[in-house]
């Protein structure tokens, strides 16, 4: 999720109609976002500068078929570990630069980088996703590419209901950026596209579709449009794509369908999982795809024609209802794949009383009964929830707690969530796992990230206020020990709710965190 989270995070742009055109050779610098009354009688800023002290440990494998580590996507790598192998701001004379925040026309959640540095990126808009190429100093938009509109969009201008696409993760919010810089991603008219960026003879840049999928025979697709307001049949939006270690597209379905793409042939295959949902991405081992439903985790590999198969598959509690704060009643996690050589994969249940960090055995040989790991409660009773993906580094897992966090709406009037973070550790002996630390930072809806180089979990975090003022901040933690090294104001109001959106740290060391009109950065002044 799961940030499904920032599929969401894109799925929620009521603002704003069409972005800028396509900037010239010497782009303008980008409007800021503009902050809402307030931001005067908040800190600004918190805490001290933090040392840079590098976490041991190896990096996740780099993918043959994603851009480098870091570069890829929402979740980092094809692990999902959340981790950057460069630092990010250490709290040293932090700006927010206004020439650096950019009112895009919608919220932008999935950010990557080309190899020059370059950020693609998709924005959700009113009138529908944008894929863009932005400067990474400037935030202008170098050129763009409009996706179709969503049927979740048409729904809510149609029937007066945005708490559709609140909660919808598909029409291009899990993408990821190729090994040869092309975005990769499933639109709403169910075909599996990559588009790629390339600068014209006149200095300007441009996207050009280089391959077109049509999912549509093995993926429902009567859906809304503007011209069949009442289809008859049935949709099923695609929500998420990854390719495996053999250059398979992966592709996964709101309504359980898990399907995969030759790339060289055009050869699609495809298997349903009956009566069981998918809202979250998913990560990729060289030797297996580790898919979490509503219902189960599951293990799968392709056969030698590309037919998904179930290696293993374990039932979690999937407790009674959807909490506030969750997609639907399940998993709000995409997998984590971590440990030496890949060997587990964790996520979190979706208990009633006190959600689980759950951690498996991913060995396709282990025994029945043998494949749980551990099972550890966190966060208080009957407040207890996250849509977003785990941290993971070494044996370390790192989870924040979103109840309460449902949309934009929910923190306005200086509200907050319960909160808290909490780091799990899994034993070297594989036994079981502790609870390392617990922190009561509140991170409403962020997919968090790490640096492994400078040891800072970063935050996005929001306090209650008597005042009644919404400040929003960048906040860095200890990773070793849980404490709060510093906490930058980023912006106030409603235009700075990241809205499921992650923090992504750029290869500069600049923190992006995708707000609810646009993008803003926080970076080291010095």
């Amino acid at each position: 999720m799961s940030p499904r989270k920032l599929s969401r995070a894109l799925a929620v742009t009521l603002t704003l109609a069409a972005a800028a055109a396509v900037a010239g050779p010497t782009p303008a610098q980008a409007d800021p976002i503009p902050k809402a009354p307030g931001h005067r009688l908040v800190d600004a800023y918190d805490g001290a500068p933090a040392a840079p002290r590098p976490i041991p440990g190896e990096q996740p494998p780099q993918h043959p078929f994603l851009a480098a580590n870091g570069r890829s996507g929402m979740h980092a790598d094809a692990w999902g570990s959340a981790t950057y192998p460069w630092s990010g701001p250490l709290g040293v004379t932090p700006r927010v630069d206004s020439e650096r925040m950019a009112a895009l026309g919608g919220e932008c959640a999935n950010v990557t980088f080309d190899r020059d540095g370059r950020i693609v990126t998709v924005c959700g808009t009113f009138t529908g996703f944008l894929v863009k190429l932005l400067d990474p100093k400037t935030l202008a938009t170098l050129a763009e590419y409009k996706l179709p509109q969503r049927p979740s969009t048409i729904e809510a201008i149609t029937r007066l209901d945005f708490s559709r696409i609140f909660k919808d993760t598909s029409g291009g919010a899990y993408s990821y950026l190729d090994n040869r810089d092309r975005l990769v991603l499933a639109d709403s008219r169910q075909h599996l596209l990559r588009l790629a960026h390339e600068q014209k003879p006149d200095g300007t840049w441009e996207f050009t579709v280089t391959d077109d999928w049509d999912l549509g025979s093995h993926v429902p697709h009567d859906c809304v449009t503007w011209t069949n307001l009442h289809p008859s049949g049935t949709c099923d939006p695609v929500t998420s794509v990854m390719p495996d270690w053999d250059g398979r597209i992966w592709w996964v379905t709101r309504q359980g369908r898990v399907g995969t793409v030759d790339p060289t042939t055009g050869t699609i295959r495809s298997i349903h999982l009956t009566g069981e949902e998918i809202q979250n991405s998913f990560s990729v081992a060289e030797d297996g795809v580790s898919i979490v439903t509503d219902h189960a985790l599951y293990d799968f590999r392709a056969t030698a024609d590309g037919i998904p198969e179930v290696v293993w598959r374990e039932t979690y509690d999937r407790g009674t209802g959807t909490k506030p704060g969750s997609v639907n009643q399940g998993s709000g996690t995409t997998p984590d794949i971590f440990g030496e050589g890949g060997q587990y994969v964790a996520i979190t249940d979706n208990a009633d009383d006190r959600m689980h960090v759950l951690v498996y055995r991913r060995d396709p040989a282990t025994p029945p009964g043998r494949r749980l790991v551990c099972e550890i409660p966190v966060f208080r009773s009957g407040a207890s929830t996250t849509d977003n993906s785990l941290i993971s580094w070494g044996n370390s897992l790192v989870v924040e707690n979103n109840y309460g966090y449902e949309n934009l709406t929910s923190l306005t009037f200086g509200r907050s969530v319960v909160g808290g973070v909490t780091r799990i550790d899994v034993r070297q002996d594989g036994s079981g796992c502790d609870t390392a630390w617990e922190s009561s930072e509140r991170s409403p809806s962020v997919v968090p990230k790490l640096s492994t180089a400078n040891g800072l979990l970063y935050l996005y975090t929001k306090d209650p206020n008597p005042l009644g003022i919404d400040a929003w901040y960048l906040t860095a933690v200890d990773f070793r020990t849980g404490r709060t090294r510093f906490k930058q104001l980023v912006g106030t109001g409603i235009n700075y709710d990241n809205n499921w959106a992650p923090i992504t740290i750029g290869p500069d060391g600049t923190a992006y965190i995708g707000a609810f009109n646009g993008l803003a950065t926080v970076h080291d002044g010095n």
